[in-house]
């Protein structure tokens, strides 16, 4: 059975995602002249409860003629346990993922959290002598998606279509700690017959924080009240955003308090607007 830092997953489960992304990835894409390869960093989250997300981003770069690859075997990057000071207990997680990705030409994945984990956070951590240059090559070439298609593939304008209004939620992984803030601003605005609207305060926390709305949940409440305050008053009818866990926890607060916005992960936004 495969071993996370969570326990034990289902085998059930992960069968089937994983041959979704199979599936997915034998279908037959447009190849441009310049291939691009990358590998594919599915987070935890995206796997068990979104794989829309994941599936969407594996879409659009299909679409856009990427050469991409699932990496077998891969765990979570060790986020939730680093947020909760597990610092120690999540060093084989990291030299695990080192490991695992550090041959590979570079890395994509639907989440600036897990992305500023592998990035940035993981020189936090006692990884052993001989890893530390692996760690130092795969921080230079590990992607959040938005981040991926603006400044690698140089993608400002998909030629979509989508006919809503929206408005963006900048999570603080991504935004404070990566500084991706036009990137997916950029890929909206591209897109035929959209109405983008920014909400006040786009980059106020929604209050998830992994383990921070649990152990401090009225504060959180408050936070992710505030958020969706801002984003009705916007009028928009989809809250866009690049990391999962915030818009888990926006549109949580959403339906409880039957406010019309719904929310999408970008990914899905882009896959929408080209029809895929």
């Amino acid at each position: 059975m495969f071993q996370n830092t969570y326990g034990r997953y289902d085998k059930t489960s992960l069968r089937f995602t994983r041959f979704l992304f199979k599936l997915f990835l034998n279908e037959t894409a447009e190849k441009v002249d310049n291939i691009v390869k990358a590998a594919l960093f599915i987070p935890c989250l995206s796997e068990h409860l979104y794989p829309e997300s994941a599936l969407n981003m594996v879409k659009v770069l299909q679409y856009l003629g990427v050469d991409i690859d699932y990496v077998e075997n891969q765990t979570c990057c060790g986020q939730i346990e680093y947020n909760s000071g597990l610092r120690d207990e999540i060093v084989p997680v990291a030299e695990h993922f080192i490991e695992l990705f550090s041959h590979k030409p570079c890395i994509v994945a639907p989440s600036g959290s897990c992305v500023a984990m592998v990035r940035k956070f993981y020189y936090d951590l006692d990884i052993r002598d001989n890893l530390k240059s692996a760690r130092d090559e795969l921080a230079g070439k590990i992607y959040e998606f938005t981040e991926f298609l603006v400044d690698v593939l140089q993608v400002t304008d998909l030629n979509g279509r989508f006919p809503h209004s929206v408005t963006y939620h900048d999570s603080c992984h991504l935004n404070r700690e990566l500084g991706i803030y036009e990137q997916p601003r950029k890929l909206i605005r591209s897109i035929s017959d959209i109405n983008f609207i920014e909400m006040q305060d786009p980059d106020l926390c929604c209050g998830f924080g992994g383990t921070f709305s649990y152990k401090f949940k009225e504060l959180s409440i408050r936070m992710v009240a505030q958020k969706c305050e801002n984003i009705s008053n916007s009028r928009a009818e989809y809250c866009i955003g690049a990391d999962e866990s915030c818009l888990m926890n926006i549109e949580g607060y959403l339906i409880k308090h039957a406010m019309k916005a719904r929310t999408l992960h970008i990914a899905t936004l882009l896959a929408k607007s080209l029809g895929l």
